[in-house]
């Protein structure tokens, strides 16, 4: 491994350690475990096609839009994961906290931020108004992730640039 990998990584372990051993309070627990569901398939599936069906001109377009990118980055994303098979920090790293169940698949990139931002960044595009609420709500999910012990934060950052690529290029076709 380069030095320069073996610092990222070191970087990255630090970053994990400080979003799931250092901060932790029972608060915290409860409303994270609550937030990240807010990446979850059933969110972002249902939030894009309400909005592509039943929301008024122009956002039924941003639903479209957000359906998308989100089936885009889904399949890359599933893609990387295939071919990366980078295993999640609870199985490698010594004590950490996993507060929710294990997870099956591979830990890069993180899904439910690529979900996230896939299905928020056209929101964000279509009003600055809605951005100040959904561009936070992706990046808490994202915290979420690491903090409840499923993600590293590369896997949230790859995750983020992904969902918002897939966005920013559904927002341009569409």
């Amino acid at each position: 491994m380069s030095r320069s990998l073996k610092r990222m990584r070191e970087w990255d372990v630090r970053l994990f350690r400080l979003f799931n051993d250092t901060i932790r309070h029972a608060v915290l627990d409860r409303l994270l475990r609550l937030i990240t569901h807010l990446g979850s398939a059933g969110f972002t599936i249902a939030a894009s096609l309400t909005a592509a069906i039943f929301a008024p001109s122009p956002w039924n377009r941003v639903g479209w839009q957000s359906l998308a990118a989100l089936t885009a980055s889904f399949l890359i994303g599933v893609a990387v994961k295939k071919t990366l098979k980078r295993q999640r920090p609870y199985l490698a790293l010594p004590n950490a906290n996993l507060l929710i169940k294990r997870l099956r698949d591979s830990s890069f990139p993180s899904g439910h931020t690529t979900a996230a931002f896939s299905v928020f960044v056209p929101f964000a595009a279509a009003a600055a108004w809605a951005a100040c609420v959904v561009l936070p709500a992706a990046a808490l999910i994202a915290v979420s992730r690491v903090y409840l012990g499923v993600h590293y934060p590369s896997d949230c950052a790859v995750g983020c640039l992904l969902g918002s690529s897939a966005a920013l290029l559904a927002v341009h076709l569409f």
